[in-house]
C-alpha cells in the first residue's frame, strides 16, 4: 500500500493537484482492494464501462485490461487533463475520458446496448446517481460502487430497517455488500469508512408510469420517519383511512406496521391493491 500511496502523492504533487474533500478525492491507495473492485465487476471482454470518478487512473488502466472499452467521466479540469495525455491516442479506442459532471452525462448516447458501471461516487451524490442510472431507460447490468460504508448498509438493509433508499435499489437490482474499505486505505484519509458494494440489475421490463406510481406511494409511506404506515399513506394519497386499513388487513399486514417494516414483496402487495386509488 505504501508504494501506491507515495506514487499518488508523488503525481499529485507533480502536476499540482491538492485533492478536494469537497470534490470527494480521497484517493485509494491499496492495490488489492483495486484487484476486489474489478473481480466484482465480473468483467469480459466484450464488456463496455462507465467509470465514474477515476481520479488518477490506477482503476482506468485495470478496466481497459479487462473491458473492450470504458469511458471514464471526470469532474476535476485537472485530473480529467491528466488522463486525457495519460490515455492518449494510443489507447482512444479503449479509453475515452469525459470532463463531465456525470449528473449531466448523457448515457443513452454513449452506451446504447449494455454497460456496466464502475464508480468510486462523491458520497453527497450517491442517492440521486442511482435514482438516475436504475429508474432512466438505460439501466445498467451491474454495478460496483464505493460508496460510505453506512450508506452501503442502508441499500442492502431487510425489515425492519428499510428505507426509501433501499426500496429505490431493491425495486430494480438485488445489492451486495462485498467488501467493508476502512478510511486509511485512502488518501487524505476521509472521516468515514467505505465498503464496496455489488448492484446486479434484474433484467426485468418496467414501465416507467408504473414505477413513477409505484415511488409516489412509497414516498408517502416513508415520509414521516417512524409514524405508522397507514397514517403516511392516508396522508399522503389522499386514501381514505378505511381503505388503507383494510389494504393492510387483506395482504397480511398489521395496520400499526411502519415503513420501514416492509419488505419488496409487501410493498408491491400494497401497490397492487392501491394503485386503482391513486389515479
Amino acid at each position: 500500500m505504501e508504494d501506491l500511496l507515495s506514487k499518488t502523492r508523488e503525481i499529485c504533487r507533480l502536476i499540482g493537484i491538492n485533492p478536494k474533500r469537497s470534490k470527494g478525492q480521497n484517493f485509494l491507495v491499496n492495490e488489492k482492494i483495486y484487484n476486489d473492485i474489478i473481480k466484482a465487476a465480473e468483467l469480459e471482454d466484450t464488456d463496455e464501462v462507465l467509470e465514474v470518478g477515476p481520479g488518477l487512473g490506477f482503476l482506468t488502466v485495470k478496466l481497459k485490461k479487462e473491458a473492450a472499452r470504458v469511458v471514464a467521466v471526470e469532474l476535476d479540469d485537472e485530473l480529467a487533463d491528466y488522463l486525457k495525455i495519460g490515455f492518449g491516442a494510443s489507447d482512444e479506442e479503449k479509453v475515452k475520458v469525459v470532463n463531465l459532471d456525470i449528473l449531466k452525462f448523457n448515457l443513452p448516447a454513449e452506451f446504447p446496448g449494455n454497460y456496466k458501471i464502475v464508480a468510486n461516487l462523491p458520497y453527497n451524490i450517491t442517492s440521486i446517481f442511482l435514482r438516475m442510472v436504475l429508474s432512466g431507460n438505460r439501466r445498467p447490468e451491474l454495478l460496483v460502487l464505493m460508496l460510505q460504508k453506512e450508506v452501503a448498509e442502508r441499500i442492502v438493509a431487510q425489515p425492519p430497517d428499510m428505507s426509501l433508499l433501499a426500496l429505490s435499489v431493491q425495486y430494480y437490482a438485488d445489492a451486495t455488500i462485498i467488501k467493508n474499505v476502512p478510511a486509511g486505505n485512502f488518501w487524505p484519509e476521509p472521516k468515514v469508512d467505505s465498503a464496496i458494494i455489488k448492484i446486479a440489475v434484474r433484467p426485468e421490463a418496467h414501465d416507467a408510469e408504473i414505477d413513477k406510481l409505484f415511488f409516489r406511494m412509497a414516498k408517502a409511506g416513508f415520509s414521516a420517519k417512524r409514524k405508522m404506515l397507514k397514517n403516511n399513506l392516508a396522508g399522503g394519497l389522499k386514501i381514505k383511512p378505511e381503505i388503507i386499513i383494510n389494504t393492510l388487513n387483506k395482504i397480511g399486514l398489521d395496520i400499526k406496521v411502519r415503513a420501514e417494516d416492509l419488505s419488496l414483496a409487501d410493498w408491491r402487495k400494497l401497490f397492487a391493491e392501491l394503485s386503482a386509488f391513486m389515479v
